[in-house]
Formats: C-alpha cells, sequence, structure tokens
C-alpha cells in the first residue's frame, strides 16, 4: 500500500521529489527525475536487502529502514547543509 505523504507546505511535493533525486544523483545513485522514488531500489540493492517494486511484506522493519535511513539521511545532510549557507549569508 502506497503512503501518502503531506507535506506542512500545500504545494511541495513535485519540488520535494526534485531536492530527492538531486540529492540522490550527489550520492551517485542513477535517478530518473521523473521517478525519483525508485531510486529506493538501486538504495536496496546497494545495502542486500532484497526490494522489489510491488508487495514486500517479508521484509523486516530493519531492512526496510536502512533504505529509508539512506535515502533519509542524506536529505537531511543536504537541508542543514543548505540552512548553515543561508545562515552565514546573513552574517
Amino acid at each position: 500500500m502506497a503512503r501518502r505523504r503531506k507535506y506542512a507546505v500545500s504545494g511541495v511535493e513535485r519540488e520535494m521529489q526534485t531536492f530527492k533525486a538531486d540529492v540522490m544523483k550527489r550520492e551517485g545513485y542513477t535517478v530518473d527525475p521523473n521517478r525519483p522514488d525508485d531510486v529506493k531500489y538501486e538504495v536496496a540493492k546497494e545495502l542486500g536487502v532484497p526490494l522489489q517494486p510491488g508487495e514486500n511484506g517479508g521484509l523486516t522493519t530493519e531492512e526496510v529502514g536502512h533504505i529509508g535511513g539512506k535515502i533519509g539521511g542524506s536529505m537531511v545532510r543536504e537541508m542543514v547543509r543548505l540552512a548553515q549557507e543561508q545562515l552565514a549569508k546573513k552574517e
């Protein structure tokens, strides 16, 4: 079942997908800009997690967490870097 994300700011869904694609490209992954969520399969393969399109009910929470953590962690690090850059410009 696909999860529907709700962002605090409406209308940013596309921008967040573009951000994810940009971050994961910088991390060295091949990302289709039209389907940035598919990078999870490449990350899973690298981590040895048998993630496949469709039902993945046999995966453990730990396995799924490794995939999401790798992607989300990269995005958070980039957001922190951007925020620090903006703060430095204000000083």
